[in-house]
């Protein structure tokens, strides 16, 4: 399905605006052999760009926003944000960029900025790409870009380095298998380029988090039940293979899990990073 080699990365944020606790947590993945820190954006969390040009300071690993809501900023700012960090992080910034999670209205509605439509939130995306490419220059920010419906996915599939079949926790893996071979038929020439990532919620066999049901609105059980690609069970070995197969499935490389089971996957990077 493709030769590209597997990378991991982790999804964090400084909690309670911790720094000390930011900068440990970043130098342990650099040291674990994560590839990326990607941070999730939302007027709750601490400023994804900034915290991030931190990580790249204190660490030798990329960082990315996972993703950036176009509705939070206007096209060019956050083009400018973008462009910004990957020149201060000499080519180590990933730009995650989406048209807004549930919720993202209100923190608009708090910045005095428009939501918009869903179709005028994914020209914003377009736009805001196009600026980034303008203020790039002869530079390139590589783009992720969450997709799952129809336009989104065919924008992705235009512009994206690395697309996130985004879809909900109890889609069935026919269906996301569906969804990426879309993607590469719409890609066409630049289908090899593309990345696919997978986000993990979770990782191994332990407990899943309390805010498991409020992230992904199913039951931690039903999740369990339904063997979504949102979980990867098991021990290391277990692990290592199911993400063989989905690489040779579905075509996922670049894997990215939720800070609290850094530990967790280690094995599995160590094993797989590169392979």
């Amino acid at each position: 399905m493709t030769d590209k080699r597997f990378r991991f990365g982790i999804v964090a944020t400084p909690a309670d605006g911790d720094p000390d606790q930011w900068t440990k947590t970043v130098r342990r993945a650099a040291e674990l052999g994560y590839s990326t820190v990607l941070m999730p954006d939302g007027l709750q969390l601490l400023s994804p760009f900034p915290s991030l040009a931190m990580a790249a300071a204190v660490a030798d690993i990329r960082v990315g926003t996972f993703v950036a809501a176009v509705p939070m900023r206007t096209p060019y700012a956050a083009a400018w944000d973008a462009h910004t960090l990957t020149v201060l992080t000499n080519g180590r910034f990933e730009f995650g960029i989406g048209t807004g999670r549930p919720g993202t209205d209100k923190f608009a509605e708090k910045l005095g900025l428009p939501y918009g439509t869903g179709a005028e939130r994914l020209q914003q995306v377009r736009e805001t790409l196009d600026h980034l490419a303008e203020l790039d220059g002869d530079r390139h920010t590589p783009v992720i870009m969450a997709a799952g419906g129809p336009k989104s996915l065919a924008l992705a599939a235009e512009r994206a380095d690395v697309v996130s079949i985004a879809k909900g926790a109890m889609t069935p893996r026919a269906g996301v298998i569906q969804l990426a071979d879309d993607l590469r038929a719409l890609a066409g020439d630049r289908a090899d380029s593309i990345e696919l990532a997978l986000n993990l919620f979770a990782a191994g066999d332990g407990q899943l988090p309390p805010w498991t049901k409020m992230a992904t609105g199913v039951e931690p059980e039903a999740l369990r039940a339904t063997d979504s690609l949102m979980l990867l069970p098991g021990g290391p070995r277990q692990m290592a293979d199911e993400l063989l197969r989905r690489r040779e499935v579905l075509g996922a490389s670049y894997i990215s899990v939720n800070s609290a089971y850094l530990e967790e996957l280690a094995p599995v990077v160590e094993v797989l990073n590169g392979q």
